[in-house]
């Protein structure tokens, strides 16, 4: 009996350590002044929970797996920038997976050119979050595992690269798999900048797209490994243009993006296994655009409203994303 008894003392004091280690919940303003003070705090440890309150705020950058959650209208108008471009990001991964397994929701988006942002995050999710007026809005750079689910995001704009709502690529000698993209609402206007012969900015030379999935081969990139098994379903894209002749728009594109110079054979798809269906197109002109159209050979794009194989566009130096 004694011996049992000892046996129970020693579990009990094993087991307190890790009822301490319950996730909290943390709120900004409350108990930091900023969402990126909170996240810098050791007191903030993976698996707890940042609430935003009400008001705007400013982003940050994400190296823990916590849930960053708005309430009551938060809004993120500003965040650190996307070195080396003059933009600001919403919330930024840095990178060698700082942030996998974090989860952003419930925010609204303004005023920042990218709302999310990672180069290197896995198991991230992006869930009811509103993204408004993005140069390039969900932008998942070698991740696996993401799910970006019933997001509504309202008009575009770019600027020799950008409008794009979603993006999931790998340029890097990346492998990316399982993502998801599901019930997301993309809608509005790509806003295009005057061109360049008129005294404007914008190139063109490249669409827009509410979603891509994007294996970019560019300026020397080692390119990606593998893009392959992620889903597009149940989403509803509904874009246009106010300059179609310079950057048009399309719903979804599947790229193998290379420089005019490269020429890709059979042999070297990386791009599938993917699906994509039941999503609704209806609303853009230019439905499904394949870079090259072989690849509607190697993954599964069915069931859509709208057409169900687009047509390939040359490959672009200056586009789509490449930030």
């Amino acid at each position: 009996m004694k011996t049992l008894t000892t046996i129970l003392v020693i579990a009990v004091a094993f087991l307190l350590p890790l009822a301490n280690l319950q996730a909290a919940t943390w709120n900004v303003p409350g108990d930091f002044a900023t969402i990126q003070v909170a996240l810098d705090s050791p007191e903030v440890i993976p698996g707890d929970t940042i609430m935003v309150g009400p008001g705007q705020h400013a982003g940050a950058t994400i190296t823990k797996a916590v849930e960053i959650r708005g309430e009551g209208g938060a809004t993120i108008v500003d965040g650190p920038l996307l070195a080396p471009y003059p933009y600001a990001c919403g919330f930024f991964f840095p990178g060698q997976g700082a942030g996998s397994g974090a989860t952003i929701s419930h925010l609204k988006f303004e005023t920042v050119e990218f709302p999310v942002m990672s180069r290197g995050a896995d198991n991230v999710t992006v869930s009811q979050c509103s993204l408004v007026d993005s140069l390039q809005g969900i932008s998942n750079w070698g991740g696996s595992g993401w799910e970006i689910s019933h997001n509504e995001i309202t008009d575009l704009r770019c600027n020799n690269g950008g409008g794009i709502a979603v993006l999931v690529g790998a340029r890097f000698g990346e492998m990316i798999v399982d993502n998801v993209v599901s019930h997301n609402k993309i809608s509005g206007t790509l806003h295009v900048p005057p061109p360049y012969d008129e005294g404007g900015t914008e190139k063109g030379g490249y669409e827009g797209s509410g979603i891509v999935l994007y294996a970019d081969f560019r300026y020397g990139w080692p390119g990606a490994a593998e893009i392959s098994c992620n889903r597009v379903v149940k989403n509803k894209v509904s874009l246009v243009s106010d300059n179609a002749s310079l950057v048009d728009v399309c719903a979804f594109e599947l790229s193998e993006v290379y420089l005019p110079a490269q020429h890709p054979g059979e042999s070297s798809i990386v791009t599938t296994e993917n699906t994509v269906g039941f999503n609704d197109f209806r609303g853009t002109l230019n439905q499904i655009v394949l870079s090259p159209e072989i690849l509607a050979d190697y993954n599964s794009i069915s069931r859509n409203l709208g057409k169900n194989r687009g047509q390939g566009l040359p490959p672009s130096v200056f586009g789509p994303g490449g930030n």
